[in-house]
């Protein structure tokens, strides 16, 4: 038998999607502007350089921010779609 969700469950997983994806964009792709402009690392940058992965690591957790906000546009989008049909 499948668990019912009630509507603010889908809410908070969807706001949890947003937030979390604006966070790997902005920590990913900022850490490797700010790394490549300034030659200074900080935050995602700062933790993977110490664990010794390379400069386009940062952009991989950019590049999954991106994906996670993809995925929460299409839930979006797909739950405006239900709400529409009668």
């Amino acid at each position: 038998m499948a668990k019912q969700f009630k509507k603010s469950d889908n809410y908070s997983g969807q706001g949890l999607l947003w937030l979390f994806g604006a966070i790997l964009v902005i920590q990913g792709f900022g850490s490797a502007l700010t790394e490549a402009r300034w030659d200074t690392s900080f935050g995602v940058a700062g933790l993977l350089r110490a664990a010794h992965v390379p400069e386009w690591g940062t952009l991989l957790v950019g590049c999954a921010g991106v994906g996670l906000l993809a995925a929460a546009a299409h839930r979006h989008q797909a739950s405006r779609q239900a709400h529409r049909r009668p």
